[in-house]
């Protein structure tokens, strides 16, 4: 009775701010793409599942007779075990892992190669496609609607699209033969690591039926065109004009010297590309060394100097910040309408709405000027912390920007999902469509019409690649 008496009342406060109709056309595409689903290929999900259980026991064994523990799977016996043989650690996560490889005695280092092998999701995936997959060889329902509060992307539900594993082997057919015909001794022979093989052909047990193929189209750093057209970068702009590489660009623009993938000064293309991963939402070291920057070769000493190189490569994109960072405070503190770069800020019956250029608003609730973890001031809001949790949660210019250039990111994608809606779209990730075509259709018609620029966004520069293949993968 109390559920039934609290969705009412929710119901009532939600009257005020009925879903605009652009927002049910949206609704509808997301639900049929839902309803039609993706084939599976269920002959390798099946074969995947067999192997992936007789590696796993193989993998155990060994571990249990380098190291007599009763249950190698366990962290707390494998910390005491590594403890008892020289090697202390708090954890046994993916990345420490990797760094205690490099240092580990031999016979350690066995056991934390295992482990590592051992650690491989593939299985979990293969299994969740069993799961979900309909009596037709289908799987349905993988995708939730305005799954993300903050900017309204998508969510990924059941198998997790989202967040598959990359591919990165030549000879992915082959590799996929192998596995469908359960021969497990040529896959070990020829690719040595059974898991981490059946981890990468996991995107590739998703099929176009026969008849048909797969064109994944996708657009080329969306991100980082949305937030130079918002900020008025204009160097950003040209590189993207120019058809150039964004990551070669940013260390030219921040070292002062013409940088080209494989050429000249191209060793610096990998710091102006860890510097647009890191540094485009106001991170400093911390987001650096987060996306990875020791592990890819940078010292520590190298990180201050470079977020301080890209801010001064970037002046426009860091007065956008700060120029949104007072749009807010003066909203949310005056209780007034606000405006910067085409951005509205508002706040109405106790919620803070943020409108786009599509017209969507974004919301956050029950906003006032609060105290950050340093001590200073921050906007806060309330939502749902990281333990699920309803609680007040804190923000500031960089983060609402981010939010703000993924939910433009958002309204791009539905804006192309629209035109394509007659192309039978059968899945999305991220900034990507997938559409089960006829042989005839063109890859090139369907990227045209993808990086067509919505005319809420005049001066947005777009572009979509893409390729055609018999099985979804990372090209």
């Amino acid at each position: 009775a109390r559920d039934v008496e609290t969705e009412a009342e929710i119901q009532q406060k939600l009257s005020r701010f009925p879903v605009p109709e652009e927002i049910w056309d949206e609704y509808c595409i997301d639900q049929k793409i839902n309803d039609t689903g993706v084939a599976l290929d269920r002959t390798l999900v099946r074969e995947a599942i067999a192997m992936d259980g007789v590696s796993g026991h193989e993998l155990s064994d060994a571990m249990k007779s380098l190291t007599a523990l009763e249950n190698p799977n366990s962290v707390s016996q494998m910390k005491a075990w590594l403890a008892a043989n020289g090697l202390h650690t708090d954890t046994l996560g993916k990345k420490t892992v990797t760094e205690l490889l490099k240092t580990a005695p031999e016979r350690l280092r066995e056991v934390l190669l295992l482990r590592q092998q051992l650690a491989k999701s593939s299985v979990k995936k293969y299994q969740a496609m069993e799961n979900a997959v309909c009596s037709d060889g289908r799987a349905r329902g993988m995708f939730q609607f305005y799954g993300a509060n903050r900017t309204g992307r998508w969510a990924g539900r059941l198998i997790q699209m989202q967040n598959l594993p990359q591919n990165h082997l030549s000879d992915l057919s082959q590799a996929r033969a192998l596995v469908c015909i359960g021969n497990r001794e040529a896959v070990k022979l020829l690719y040595e690591v059974i898991p981490g093989t059946l981890s990468q052909l996991i995107r590739t047990a998703f099929v176009a039926p026969e008849g048909k193929k797969f064109i994944v189209a996708d657009f080329s750093a969306i991100e980082a065109r949305v937030i130079a057209w918002m900020a008025g970068e204009t160097w950003r702009q040209q590189v993207f004009a120019d058809g150039k590489d964004i990551y070669c660009a940013s260390a030219s623009q921040m070292f002062g010297v013409p940088v080209e993938k494989h050429g000249i000064n191209g060793h610096l293309r990998q710091k102006g590309k860890i510097a647009e991963l890191a540094l485009g939402y106001g991170g400093s070291v911390g987001a650096l060394k987060a996306m990875g920057a020791i592990e890819m070769g940078l010292k520590e000493d190298e990180l201050k100097p470079l977020v301080d190189a890209w801010r001064t490569a970037n002046p426009m994109i860091v007065k956008l910040w700060w120029e949104v960072d007072r749009a807010v405070t003066r909203a949310v503190s005056d209780k007034t309408a606000t405006e910067t770069h085409s951005i509205r800020f508002t706040c109405q019956s106790g919620m803070l709405f943020i409108t786009l250029p599509s017209g969507r608003r974004l919301a956050y609730v029950k906003p006032r000027i609060g105290e950050n973890q340093f001590g200073g001031s921050a906007i806060t809001y309330m939502g749902t912390n990281a333990a699920k949790q309803w609680a007040r949660l804190e923000s500031y210019g960089p983060k609402f920007v981010e939010n703000i250039v993924q939910a433009i990111s958002r309204d791009i994608l539905c804006y192309a999902m629209q035109a394509l809606r007659d192309c039978a779209i059968v899945a999305h990730v991220h900034d990507e469509v997938i559409l089960e075509a006829d042989p005839g259709m063109s890859l090139e018609a369907v990227c045209e019409r993808m990086g067509r620029t919505p005319p809420w966004a005049q001066g947005l520069l777009l572009r979509a690649d893409g390729y055609a293949t018999p099985f979804y993968k990372k090209d």
